[in-house]
């Protein structure tokens, strides 16, 4: 017979697993919620869903994209980038539409020699232009533990978080003739992948195989405050509605404080201020906005 103290001892490890699964279920689930579209022996899901991993060899990289395509939202996932000597690997995560005028918001991560910082690039394409690229180094290692990149997407604005913290934000300035996304529903995507023609010190650093497999990822999806586009109409939100505070959210003074401060401290690249590279005129949005830049 059992005695009271493993009885007592099991009991907890009972409630402590079930715990565990309600802490589970309240994030999404990567077999529910996503494909394996690239390296299919290469990405692999884990403890029932909750986890996910990519890796990339010499032979091929990986990827995978929601089932569910969205028109807004604001959309977590935690992810471990790849450890060590990640140089020439990019572990890109990002919002996509289709078509040949797409829109896309971007994270891609750069990797690098040991030792040295990730570079963080984000982007925002808006019908199939480009070309407003922010690069960032990151205040933590992130590839010592999971941390939470998150992409607010509303009619108003893209804001581009890292642990809650806003590094980016892209306004909506349609009235000044500059095309925003907010017609195209867009699929969440990531892949893992060797860039080392560019990704790491403009290609001069190149990939250690060696190292081979690179790792990265991903866990705590979370898609509770975005809208779901299915058969073309809402079918997880309404738009005449509220929708929560997200469809409507700025930033206000302490979250534009915050975008100055990582700015101030952690941009290393900003295309609003690359007259080499705009030697014509900068981007209209750049002179609209300049505080934001």
């Amino acid at each position: 017979m059992a005695s009271p103290t493993s009885s007592i001892a099991a009991a907890g490890l009972l409630i402590s697993i079930l715990a565990s699964l309600l802490i589970a279920s309240s994030a999404g689930n990567f077999h529910q919620d996503f494909d394996i579209v690239w390296g299919y022996n290469k990405a692999k899901v884990l403890n029932y869903g909750q986890m996910l991993t990519l890796n990339l060899d010499k032979e091929s990289g990986s990827g995978f994209q929601s089932k569910n395509e969205y028109l807004f939202g604001k959309i977590d996932m935690q992810i471990k980038l790849v450890p060590g000597n990640s140089a020439g690997t990019v572990t890109a995560y990002y919002l996509s539409s289709k078509g040949a005028n797409w829109d896309e918001i971007d994270f891609e991560f750069l990797g690098n020699v040991t030792g040295e910082p990730y570079i963080l690039h984000t982007n925002v394409f808006c019908q199939g232009k480009g070309n407003r690229e922010q690069q960032f180094y990151l205040w933590f290692d992130p590839t010592e533990d999971f941390h939470t990149y998150s992409i607010l997407w509303n009619p108003e604005r893209i804001v581009f978080y890292v642990d809650d913290i806003p590094i980016r934000e892209f306004e909506n300035m349609e009235s000044y003739g500059i095309p925003f996304p907010k017609h195209q529903p867009m699929r969440i995507y990531s892949t893992l992948w060797n860039a080392d023609d560019w990704a790491t010190r403009g290609g001069l650093v190149k990939t250690d195989w060696s190292q081979a497999p690179f790792t990265a990822s991903y866990t705590n999806f979370n898609d509770d405050n975005a809208c779901v586009w299915t058969y073309g109409q809402y079918s997880s939100c309404d738009s005449n509605n509220d929708n929560g505070s997200w469809y409507w959210e700025k930033l206000g003074f302490a979250g534009t404080g915050k975008i100055k401060w990582v700015q101030k401290n952690y941009m290393i690249y900003n295309y609003c201020t690359d007259y080499k590279r705009f030697p014509y005129g900068l981007p209209k949005e750049c002179n609209i906005k300049k505080d934001l830049f």
